[in-house]
């Protein structure tokens, strides 16, 4: 039975469920894989990941190329994302209402925590990075907008994990969490746990579980429910002390206050 048949039979003058355009999932499937594993690779490899016919991928490939969304080699055999996905995204960050509002509020924790400040967005088990601020510190880590990391693993995704109910995580979360580090949290009934916690205390905390050395502090910015974005402090453990983390931990806070004043209304 089809999709379409499983749903039954259309009202009068209301259009069924559109059946999916075949060369249009394989092109989005192709741009995510891209943009999913960094570098060039091959036509037989990119063929055994998503497991596309070789003549119809092959085709896709050069149409992609040829219209600037893919890129390749000198040997025209390997391939990789290209310009153009650079510049969709970007209008994405720019267009963006949120990102805009909460670059003030982003400033100002920058400067009262000297530290790394995230801005994320949940995108199915993960959370994106909308903006960052760069720690005034040397030590700092890297970090880069579009970065997309498991929502399981963060500060950022704990917290929005958080707003919603345990039913709608459970049904989120994949069967298998990854051990991004020695210190990710793998078992889901010990996650939901530390959501708990989460809930009741405002925050959420990641300890090592994403990078070895660095500790991180998140919250939920709750203009929607549940949300759908949040801000991160991040901090090398090294330099963690008491106070320091209770600053941050005020600082967010404040931002948080703040960014759901200037998001109320989006």
């Amino acid at each position: 039975m089809t999709t379409a048949e499983a749903a039954g039979p259309a009202e009068p003058g209301v259009p069924g469920p559109a059946a999916p355009v075949k060369s249009a999932v394989r092109t989005v499937l192709l741009l995510e894989h891209f943009a999913a594993r960094p570098g060039l690779h091959s036509l037989a490899d990119i063929q055994n990941d998503l497991s596309l016919p070789k003549s119809s991928l092959y085709m896709l490939l050069r149409t992609l190329v040829n219209l600037g969304w893919v890129e390749t080699d000198a040997t025209g055999t390997r391939y990789g994302i290209g310009v153009r996905a650079l510049l969709v995204g970007s209008s994405y960050i720019d267009g963006d209402e949120v990102v805009a509002a909460a670059r003030p509020t982003l400033d100002r924790l920058s400067d009262d925590t000297t530290e790394t400040i995230h801005l994320a967005r949940l995108d199915g088990t993960s959370v994106v990075y909308l903006a960052t601020r760069q720690s005034q510190h040397y030590l700092r880590p890297f970090t880069r907008v579009g970065r997309r990391l498991p929502v399981h693993s963060t500060a950022l995704g704990k917290a929005l994990l958080a707003s919603h109910t345990d039913e709608e995580v459970r049904a989120l979360l994949p069967k298998r969490l990854e051990a991004v580090t020695e210190h990710t949290i793998t078992d889901r009934e010990q996650l939901m746990e530390e959501l708990a916690l989460v809930r009741e205390q405002g925050y959420a905390v990641d300890r090592e579980e994403n990078t070895l050395g660095l500790r991180c502090f998140g919250v939920a910015i709750p203009y929607r429910t549940p949300a759908r974005d949040a801000v991160s402090c991040s901090v090398p453990v090294a330099r963690l002390t008491e106070d320091h983390e209770r600053a941050i931990k005020a600082a967010l806070f404040e931002a948080r206050d703040r960014l759901s004043v200037v998001t109320r209304r989006m």
